[in-house]
């Protein structure tokens, strides 16, 4: 595929985040995709294949009563398979809220997203919001 290809899968997976909506960020993924959450806490690590990932989707939601959002998303960069950008993100719950900036990298094969690393600019303070 060519990179203004792979970017435009991106954007169709950060714009079906924006609108919560599910099935087109699971057509988005690879069945076998691969999702690396960086950190030291709970719900940091690699998490393998659609099923894992979603159940982290839902953790992030569920630990943020609902209301984890990306509410910005930089331009969209890529080289071959790679397409990065950088984000922001912010998400509440009684007692404790995030808001920060971060760098995701996404690989695509075979016209999805198969890989996701993600970067954060204050990782202990994610670490310690998430649990």
């Amino acid at each position: 595929m060519s990179t203004e290809q792979n970017i435009e899968i991106v954007r169709r997976y950060f714009d079906a985040v924006a609108r919560g909506d599910l099935a087109a960020v699971g057509d988005a993924f690879s069945s076998d995709i691969e999702w690396h959450q960086p950190g030291k806490g709970t719900l940091s690590g690699l998490h393998s294949g659609k099923e894992a990932v979603f159940a982290l989707l839902g953790q992030f939601m569920e630990r943020s009563a609902g209301s984890f959002r990306i509410d910005t998303v930089g331009p969209l960069m890529a080289q071959g398979d790679l397409v990065t950008t950088w984000l922001h993100f912010r998400a509440e719950r009684p007692g404790a809220s995030i808001s920060m900036s971060g760098v995701d990298v996404l690989r695509i094969a075979d016209g999805r997203i198969r890989e996701v690393w993600l970067f954060s600019e204050d990782q202990a303070a994610e670490d310690a919001f998430w649990g």
